[in-house]
């Protein structure tokens, strides 16, 4: 089986996981079948470890790598750490001159800034997030150390608001991305899910022809691109329309279980 091994890389939110962080029975078991078939199943998610590992455990996954923080963060496997894993590879950048820079055309907005360790600093107003490890600061303070990853919220305005804002930013030397609502995540320059899943793949020694990627965000464009060239890029119905202009396959929606549609074909040779 393991000479037939694929890389099967999973967004979370919006792909595993709905809004109100449950899962379905139905994708639960599509994701374990996929495992036991003898494939690599792993997370591509711009969430920070601190709630990664939480969905490791809820879904029931052990994959020997992780891709965190929108691909500033790769862990690896080790049973000698507190939660069975250790931060392999690391890529930082330093937060100053973009925090300035979108303050500046958002003044109301709210800030978390992760940092090399995973400790963050948040400004008031992030509460809505996992805030394990992590210590509300004054903005000056955000920029105390190279960061991985720099979330952005401004609840004030719309999604198409908040884009034509963005794009006014010129923002330069850092990769981001856009979320379904007034979210911005920035992450360092040339940063992004493929290129931490690159990693991932060439230590694995899996071929460029045995990925398959999910997802629903822009943030996963750039994996999309990457596994779609020799592998299998699929986007959950509820996507944006670029974001599945991007993939080479459209699933159901999370509402239909879409995920659990692919894997159960997948793991069936359908």
């Amino acid at each position: 089986m393991t000479s037939e091994r694929w890389l099967v890389a999973l967004d979370v939110d919006g792909t595993i996981l709905h809004e109100d962080e449950t899962l379905t029975e139905a994708v639960r078991s599509a994701v374990a079948a996929a495992q036991a078939a003898g494939h690599e199943v792993t997370l591509a998610t711009g969430r920070s470890w601190e709630s990664s590992w939480q969905v490791l455990e809820k879904i029931g996954l052990t994959p020997e790598y992780v891709v965190c923080a929108n691909g500033a963060l790769i862990m690896q496997r080790d049973p000698s750490e507190p939660r069975g894993y250790r931060r392999a590879h690391v890529e930082t950048f330093d937060p100053a001159p973009v925090l300035d820079r979108i303050r500046g055309h958002l003044p109301e907005g709210r800030f978390m800034v992760e940092d090399a360790t995973g400790r963050r600093l948040y400004t008031d107003g992030m509460l809505d997030w996992n805030l394990d490890n992590a210590r509300q600061v004054r903005f000056e303070e955000l920029s105390a150390a190279p960061a991985t990853r720099v979330v952005v919220l401004s609840p004030d305005h719309d999604l198409q608001d908040f884009l034509t804002i963005v794009e006014r930013m010129g923002l330069h030397q850092v990769t981001y991305s856009v979320g379904w609502t007034a979210w911005l995540d920035i992450a360092p320059e040339g940063v992004n899910k493929a290129t931490a899943l690159e990693r991932v793949r060439a230590a694995l020694d899996i071929p460029r022809s045995r990925i398959l990627v999910a997802g629903d965000g822009r943030n996963d464009i750039d994996m999309f691109e990457w596994a779609g060239a020799e592998g299998r890029a699929i986007a959950m119905g509820q996507a944006p329309d670029e974001v599945k202009d991007a993939a080479g396959e459209t699933t159901g929606a999370i509402e239909d279980d879409g995920l659990a549609t692919v894997l159960d074909a997948f793991v069936s040779g359908n």
